[in-house]
């Protein structure tokens, strides 16, 4: 025996290596020399192999970083995992269903080969349902519907089999009843909110299952008054997870809500709702912050809310309060919920101009956080439609130029569209248009020229030539556009490109260079305006414009053929 024990000691050994990747190698040593060999599994036996194997598939349970993902998968981890969900113990099975749910976290590649995994000949997927059951240890329930989550959240089982409508959601629907323990119904909601996230026909679901909407607003009830006077342990374990409880009530309100509108409604309208969003943003605990101004951007998205809950409760003022001194992750969901209360038709958007917001948002603009500077320029740009000419000066000289125009050359494009997007509403009514132009034409027409000759997507160049079309659509600020034949080729060149949208939006710009509209102006300003109007259309008609718009006149794309065609007519006018 003693011989036997002394070669088989390297097995063991390699189960107490700090580097968790000989941890594994070690099991799967082992489990290929005891194949076959009972002698050999006595002898493990005797040397305290099978409880270490218990805490190795502990220690690989705490490997959570993609990394760690990937060693395991490198490592045979699956393949030798799968055998112990059958196993007659359930530590050992639970432990194993544990390491699958965190190597399928957020791991495409693990998820795809789990589905194809077969345990005693059944599929993987199935021993997971089988898991769910109402019979099976709520640990095992848990985990197991994480495992599914998991899976489908990455793409190998679609949002509508009905292992994840049928098994897997109800399961975790069942998770956050009031029988639960607290724990159990804070994992149990998290778990929800990530599967159906994405997902607009599970929301829906989940919606109308077990009065899920109601029964989150039990959530918020702890600690109760019952266990205040009657039970100091229980008051203490209220306490403890009481946060965890309205943060995850917050997460999966805002899970439910993010795209449904009678779902929004029914949020809104359970029991003191507004009012514990508006407290969950002055919340001690980040987490609960963050959850909460969650809950409220999922809500911002619902015209009729921003007009009724949100006004009605003024959650603005709170909202201001958190995005003066929060951490990144707050500050994102914080500016990303007031871009909509920006919006034209939100009524917080008149008392948030009055608080000052603007100083803050080109503040944002200058974060290092892309997000942040995308925020930044989103609610500017929503401040700036069908504003006020002072609003947009204001605008202008607290952002200012030099900023502008480095955030229309920012690396992320999706801060470059949004700045484009400012700009467009900067430029829009004539005499907002010339005021600008006046005083910034040169550094704009720069930033025009630099975007459309550089290497950008077709969006981006396509906003580009609408604020080229805005900047025609003035009385004076055309003049830029006219006197800068180097201007004109490149609107002469897009009216010829492949893609529509570039075709559609420089035939705009043509379009308004040829024509001014009659307001309010005097005889002698409109005869003025007519000899320049009569001086561009030569001028266009000598460089080739006609003969472009005479042959859009006739493409197939409607739109494109309209616009040539209105253009025509206004030479001719």
């Amino acid at each position: 025996m003693q011989e036997v024990t002394a070669t088989s000691r390297h097995y063991v050994d390699r189960l107490f290596d700090p580097d968790p990747q000989n941890v594994l190698q070690g099991v799967i040593d082992m489990k290929n020399a005891v194949i076959g060999n009972n002698k050999q599994k006595a002898n493990l036996i005797v040397l305290g192999a099978v409880p270490r194997r218990k805490s190795d598939i502990q220690v690989l349970n705490d490997m959570k970083t993609p990394e760690h993902q990937t060693v395991l998968f490198n490592h045979a981890a699956i393949q030798n995992i799968a055998p112990l969900l059958i196993s007659p113990s359930y530590k050992v099975r639970m432990q194993a269903l544990k390491c699958f749910s965190v190597l399928a976290y957020e791991n495409t590649q693990v998820s795809m080969t789990l589905v194809n995994v077969l345990v005693d000949g059944e599929q993987l997927s199935q021993v997971f349902v089988r898991m769910l059951q109402r019979d099976k240890p709520i640990e095992m329930q848990l985990t197991a519907g994480k495992c599914l989550t998991y899976m489908c959240r990455a793409g190998a089982i679609r949002t509508d089999d009905n292992c994840i409508v049928l098994k897997t959601l109800p399961c975790l629907v069942r998770m956050c009843s009031k029988e639960r323990l607290l724990e159990e119904r804070v994992e149990g909601a998290e778990t929800l909110a990530y599967l159906m996230e994405p997902d607009i026909e599970l929301q829906r679901i989940a919606s109308v299952t077990d009065h899920l909407v109601s029964m989150l607003a039990d959530y918020f009830k702890y600690p109760s008054s019952v266990s205040a006077i009657n039970d100091f342990k229980r008051l203490d374990h209220d306490l403890k997870h009481a946060h965890e409880l309205r943060q995850a009530a917050f997460k999966l309100y805002a899970s439910l809500g993010s795209n449904d509108e009678d779902i929004r409604k029914k949020i809104t309208e359970t029991e003191n709702m507004m009012d514990r969003i508006v407290s969950g943003l002055s919340e001690s605990s980040i987490k609960v912050r963050l959850a909460a101004v969650r809950c409220l951007h999922s809500l911002s998205r619902s015209v009729q809310q921003l007009r009724t809950s949100f006004h009605d409760h003024a959650v603005w003022k709170p909202l201001m309060k958190l995005l003066q001194n929060a951490p990144d992750e707050v500050l994102v969901m914080a500016s990303s919920t007031l871009c909509n209360l920006l919006l034209e038709f939100s009524p917080s958007k008149e008392p948030i101009l009055e608080s000052g917001v603007i100083e803050l948002l080109c503040s944002l603009t200058q974060s290092d956080s892309p997000a942040l500077r995308v925020n930044g320029i989103w609610a500017l740009m929503n401040m700036a439609f069908q504003a006020d000419q002072k609003v947009k000066v204001e605008i202008v000289r607290a952002l200012g130029t030099e900023q502008l125009f480095r955030l229309l050359s920012d690396p992320d494009t999706n801060v470059l569209m949004k700045t484009l997007g400012l700009l467009r509403n900067l430029l829009s009514t004539r005499p907002h248009i010339d005021q600008i132009m006046s005083s910034h034409g040169k550094q704009i027409m720069q930033a025009v020229t630099l975007i459309l000759e550089g290497e950008h997507s077709i969006e981006v160049k396509e906003q580009t030539l609408c604020i080229l079309a805005n900047i025609a659509d003035g009385n004076t600020a055309k003049e830029l556009i006219m006197t800068n034949d180097d201007m004109l080729q490149k609107i002469k060149y897009y009216m010829g490109h492949s893609n529509v949208k570039l075709q559609l939006a420089a035939t705009f710009c043509i379009s308004n260079l040829i024509w001014n509209e009659e307001d309010d102006m005097s005889k002698t300003y409109l005869f003025l305006l007519a000899l320049g109007s009569q001086e561009r259309q030569d001028k266009l008609r000598e460089m080739g414009f006609v003969d472009i718009l005479h042959k859009l006149s006739q493409v197939s794309d409607p739109n494109l053929c309209d616009r040539a065609k209105t253009a025509m007519q206004q030479y001719l006018a």
